[in-house]
């Protein structure tokens, strides 16, 4: 399909699968005129789709009808129906799909605030909840060290935490948070391995990510999963 698409099996035959828009699918972010937005989603996965209002938390929605969470503050949802869509929107944070063997699946809006606040962390208690088995990952288009220069007090502070694999070097040589090694601790920690990457830095390049950071870029792409 595309090189920021990931499909994986789970139980029952059917698989989760999870794909990563570009600028050429268009701006994806919230508030726009619902026509638009409904029309632009369903060009990429037409099923329902279900998003939140982000709030760099730690909340999550389990979705029980397809399409469900408009107007809901969060930074994941869950759920393991057959033809709904859940999504989250970004433009420099990290969107993570987390999928479990049982065909439970999530998707997790991950920027450093929630990593911090333990947004993974809230995903996976909630898999493991439902005794959902073993989980893997996959991370989406997210900014990279090489462009994230970062206030070296609120860094120090995620290093004392994390540790120092988390820190990195601007490509103009500034001390930087380096967000995928982040993500990838984050998981580590809890036991789920990361099998694929699906897209790169965000503001490395203009033509396929929009990015708040490099640009101010007001449009988003979104991580989309469904089973099927």
């Amino acid at each position: 399909m595309t090189q920021h698409y990931h499909e994986h099996p789970v139980a029952g035959g059917s698989a989760v699968q999870v794909l990563m828009t570009t600028r050429a699918q268009g701006d994806l972010r919230l508030g726009q005129p619902a026509d638009v937005l409904e029309r632009r989603r369903r060009s990429v996965v037409d099923l329902p789709w279900s998003t939140l209002d982000q709030v760099h938390g730690r909340s999550l929605l389990e979705v029980e009808t397809p399409g469900e969470g408009a107007g809901r503050e969060g930074d994941a949802l869950l759920t393991d129906l057959v033809g709904a869509a859940i999504a989250v929107q970004v433009a420099d944070c990290a969107p993570v799909a987390l999928i479990a063997e049982s065909g439970s699946f999530a998707v997790v809006h991950a920027g450093w605030r929630g990593l911090r606040a333990g947004v993974i962390d809230a995903a996976v208690d909630a898999l493991e909840a439902r005794q959902a088995g073993p989980t893997v990952a996959v991370l989406g288009a997210c900014i990279h060290a090489e462009c994230y220069e970062f206030g070296a007090a609120e860094l120090a502070s995620i290093e004392s935490e994390w540790g120092a694999e988390v820190v990195g070097r601007t490509s103009w040589g500034t001390p930087a948070l380096d967000v995928p090694a982040l993500v990838s601790l984050a998981l580590e920690r809890r036991g789920v391995e990361l099998v694929a990457r699906i897209g790169g830095c965000t503001a490395c390049d203009e033509l396929r990510w929009y990015s708040h950071r490099a640009r101010t870029d007001a449009g988003r792409q979104a991580m989309v999963a469904w089973r099927a």
